[in-house]
């Protein structure tokens, strides 16, 4: 049979002529270009690009630069103008073969993206503030487009091959000049805490306009272009309208209908939905290049015709944006930097256009916007600039004119590197100018009420701090900004509600107070609570399209809707509010707010990681050992180095570090009262008790923090549902007896302490994160002579009226001297909830405490690290948040929760 063995033999003879697979290991250059299969040096290419982007972004972002100059910047130094002059690196990394397929999967994306900025522009805007923002967009047109256009005649004959028609190049330049880079916009206003100012609403609502005229016109000039002649132009323009009029009115009800019709958005886009829309992107992009117009205007009108109801616009954002600014976008304007040649700018002439091309760009923009808001919209001159400055920002937009314009041939590579210098620069200088042109105590908010502005200037604050420190407390800021975290935020709000016998007169009054005529009243009715829903903004699109309807956010947030309805169910007067800022602003949005609310305090949740044994040096050196948990109870731990890497646990330890970073800048930042509550049941440190009576046990040392807890404990005594205990701890040396309470540690605990008596509290490890002003003997000793008055007020001294006398009979006073404070602290709570367990109507242990970080006579230290020895460990973060004695519960699980409290320093 030698037909068969023949066929046999030649299949084995034509495996070597099978694609070889070996790669690397053959001694193959990985870099090498192959058209027929190109997707090693795509994604070599693909890595460098995006990590030299995302490295220069790191450090352009601490001066909250946009991301795009990061991109245009890695662009640029892999172009010839760094790298692309070391031999060799052009030809292996971004040879020209290997261009085009670069190039598709950008343009893919820039379609994608420009369909994205489709999504985030809201018609709505632009109706609301038509009057006001359409002067701004109109002087922010003409008088650059006048600019580049006269700009334009020089600059073609000096650089443009006379090939090129003028009316094209004047065209382009006209247009660069003239549009607003919108999506950056918004990012800056967002960054910089515009965009409920009466500036960032302007501004965004001319910006919308000014882009979509933009890409009209740069749809304009890419049909004359393209056409052969002036009445093939009137056709392409013609065709290209019918087109628009044919997405935004059939199309858009059919999407409308499609979106309903499949529950997109009650629940968000569905796989159907997001399949058509895709297609419809690509299908627009598709007709309006095949007729002559970019295929990026396509797409843009495409991402205007989606529906805004129900957040679709920001779910589909969502869907998209991660891959579209992670890959695509990078792809693209690197392309941009590659194209960019900065070495040809290389002579005097070239360097006086390039300045030139800057100051007449900046001026036309920042000129024409600032005369119309000053003189038209009647803006200040601070206002006015301000406007000016961000109406000049360019950005990608003006980069995806300048490639459109390069693709074309209309730009030469010299002018195409001067424009993307002068896009750079303009878009570069706006967040300082802004900065500076317009700091946050010079800001005019724009309140939801009134004419088209009702305006409240930004330092206006209405905090009245000469409000008396024994006045009960009415506002009260609470902030939401995890799930998890609502629990303790209810059951906060519910602490602080009076009982409806309350209704008068005050709960508690000083001596001078009770004899003014005006009688202030702390009731339900007065009673008022802010929701401030806090938002980390990303760098994310989704995240500021957020920012920008945070209006309709309010009224749909699932967190608010919960709290809200919780309000109502016990009758609570709450209002809401949303804050959508960076992570380094949280905490001073948080003040900023409860300052310009007049807020007497601010409400902050925190579930700080859970208990883990403890690691100091007094631990057992064995490899097995007893330690305590949070019940108290010893359990057998082992030391192995594995558990790290593969124990899951229920608390991310990352993201509780990162919590009490934010919660130590409101310590620090807040001109007003603040109180943290930990709730210990969620963190499993403590039994869940069922029940709404509440028992408060304040441990009071002294200082102002402590002080205030002590009058604030006296307020939420008011109602019927809550009782308390006041223990005043007392360092000092007694007998042995004390041994009952602390046991066979009592012995250490005097070592411990002895080298720490009378000193003033400390931060933890390392810088402290809130810095107080030098104390003084005659300082401490007044501070001291303070906490005798509040003591005697309240533990001696008989009632002021018939609400105070009630308070007090809920209020049992102790006094305890020790050598061990923090122990004997914690075994009296621990004693104490387990006699309120034990009751027919049990009652939830809350333990309030003050914060201590000035003023305050006991150092804690070495007996807390007793503690973290017997108990096991937490985080360093806990400590250095809420001090030493409120670390010592949340150490030992002692209560059902913590109320960590921090006097304003205007206390002092």
């Amino acid at each position: 049979m030698p037909e068969f063995s023949g066929t046999i033999i030649s299949l084995f003879h034509s495996r070597a002529t099978a694609p070889d697979q070996g790669g690397l290991l053959t001694g193959k250059n990985p870099t090498a270009i192959d058209t027929a299969d190109p997707l090693r040096l795509w994604i070599i290419q693909v890595g460098i690009i995006v990590a030299t982007a995302s490295l220069l972004s790191l450090g352009l972002r601490k001066i909250h630069q946009p991301k795009v100059i990061a991109e245009v910047l890695g662009g640029i130094l892999l172009g010839p103008t760094a790298f692309g002059s070391i031999p060799g690196f052009t030809e292996h990394i971004f040879p020209p073969q290997s261009l085009p397929y670069l190039s598709l999967v950008a343009n893919i994306g820039l379609v994608l993206f420009l369909f994205l900025v489709g999504l985030e522009i809201d018609g709505a805007i632009i109706k609301r503030n038509a009057r006001l923002s359409a002067s701004v967009a109109f002087a922010g047109m003409v008088l650059p487009f006048g600019f580049g256009a006269a700009l334009a005649v020089p600059l073609y004959h000096h650089f443009i091959d006379q090939s090129v028609k003028f009316t094209h190049f004047m065209l382009f330049t006209g247009v660069a000049y003239s549009i607003t880079a919108f999506p950056v916009l918004c990012r800056i206003l967002t960054e910089l805490k515009l965009l409920d100012t009466t500036v960032g609403i302007v501004v965004l609502s001319a910006g919308v306009g000014n882009d979509i005229i933009g890409w009209t016109l740069l749809a304009l000039s890419v049909a004359l272009v393209n056409a052969g002649s002036g009445l093939t132009a009137l056709y392409i323009l013609l065709v290209c309208i019918g087109w628009t009029l044919l997405l935004m009115f059939p199309a858009r009800m059919a999407l409308l209908w499609l979106a309903r019709k499949t529950g997109s958005i009650e629940n968000g886009p569905t796989i159907f939905f997001m399949t058509v829309t895709i297609l419809m992107v690509f299908g627009s992009a598709f007709f309006t290049d095949v007729i002559g117009v970019h295929a990026i205007f396509g797409a843009f009108v495409a991402g205007i015709i989606v529906p805004r109801e129900g957040g679709l616009a920001i779910a589909m954002t969502e869907k998209l944006e991660d891959m579209v600014t992670i890959i695509f976008l990078p792809l693209y304007f690197t392309l941009s930097g590659l194209s960019t040649n900065l070495q040809l700018l290389d002579n005097g002439i070239t360097w006086a256009y390039t300045i030139a091309i800057c100051s007449l760009a900046f001026i036309g923009k920042f000129g024409g916007c600032t005369l119309a808001a000053r003189y038209l919209a009647k803006f200040s001159w601070r206002e006015s600039s301000t406007i000016g400055s961000l109406m000049s920002c360019k950005g990608l937009v003006e980069l995806i004119v300048l490639n459109v314009g390069l693709s074309a041939g209309i730009l030469s590579q010299r002018v195409f590197s001067m424009f993307v210098l002068e896009a750079l620069t303009l878009t570069f200088m706006t967040t300082p100018l802004v900065t500076f042109l317009y700091p946050p105590d010079k800001r005019v908010r724009a309140s939801g009420t009134g004419a088209n502005f009702n305006n409240v200037a930004d330092g206006d604050s209405r905090h009245h701090d000469d409000r008396e420190s024994d006045e009960a407390r009415s506002r009260f800021t609470f902030v939401l900004d995890k799930l998890e975290h609502l629990p303790g935020m209810m059951a906060m709000a519910q602490l602080i509600q009076p009982s409806i016998s309350a209704l008068s007169p005050p709960i508690f009054l000083s001596e001078r107070r009770a004899s003014k005529s005006s009688v202030s009243v702390y009731s339900s009715q007065q009673l008022s609570i802010e929701a401030l829903r806090l938002i980390e903004l990303s760098d994310r699109v989704s995240a500021v399209m957020k920012s920008s309807a945070s209006e309709s956010l309010l009224l749909s947030d699932p967190l608010l809707a919960v709290f809200r309805m919780f309000g109502q169910l016990h009758d609570l007067r709450i209002s809401t509010a949303m804050s959508i800022v960076p992570f380094d602003d949280l905490a001073h949005s948080v003040a900023e707010h409860a300052r310009n609310n007049s807020s007497d305090m601010i409400v902050l949740p925190w579930l700080p990681s859970a208990i883990h044994p403890s690691t100091e040096p007094t631990a057992s050196p064995h490899e097995h050992e007893l330690v305590g948990t949070p019940s108290g109870k010893a359990q057998l731990h082992s030391n192995n180095p594995f558990d790290a890497l593969f124990k899951s646990g229920n608390n991310d330890k990352s993201a509780s570090a990162s919590h009490a970073q934010f919660v130590r800048g409101v310590f620090s930042k807040a001109s007003t009262d603040v109180v943290l509550f930990v709730d210990q049941e969620e963190m499993g440190g403590s039994p869940r008790v069922s029940g709404s009576r509440q028992h408060l046990f304040l441990i009071f040392f002294g200082g102002p923090d402590d002080r205030l807890a002590l009058e604030f404990v006296m307020q939420l005594c008011s109602s019927s549902n809550v009782t308390a205990t006041v223990l005043r701890m007392v360092k000092k040396e007694v007998d042995a007896s004390i041994t009952e309470v602390r046991g066979a540690h009592l012995r250490g605990g005097e070592k411990a302490e002895e080298a720490n008596m009378m000193t003033v509290t400390s931060a933890a490890a390392g810088f402290p994160d809130t810095v107080y002003g030098p104390f003084t003997t005659e300082t401490l000793m007044q501070s001291e002579t303070a906490d005798n008055v509040a003591w005697a007020k309240y533990a001696t001294s008989g009632s002021d009226g018939a609400s105070t006398s009630s308070a007090l009979s809920r209020v049992e006073f102790r006094e305890l001297a020790t050598p061990v404070p923090l122990h004997a602290a914690v075994h009296e709570v621990k004693l104490h909830q387990d006699t309120l367990r034990g009751q027919s109507r049990p009652a939830r242990v809350l333990v309030v405490v003050g914060r201590s970080r000035r003023l305050a006579v006991e150092n804690h230290a070495g007996e807390l690290k007793e503690l973290i020895g017997e108990y096991g460990s937490v985080g360093p973060e806990v400590r250095k948040t809420m001090g030493d004695v409120a670390s010592a519960f949340v150490v030992a699980g002692a209560g059902s929760g913590l109320v960590v409290v921090q006097a304003a320093e205007r206390r002092d």
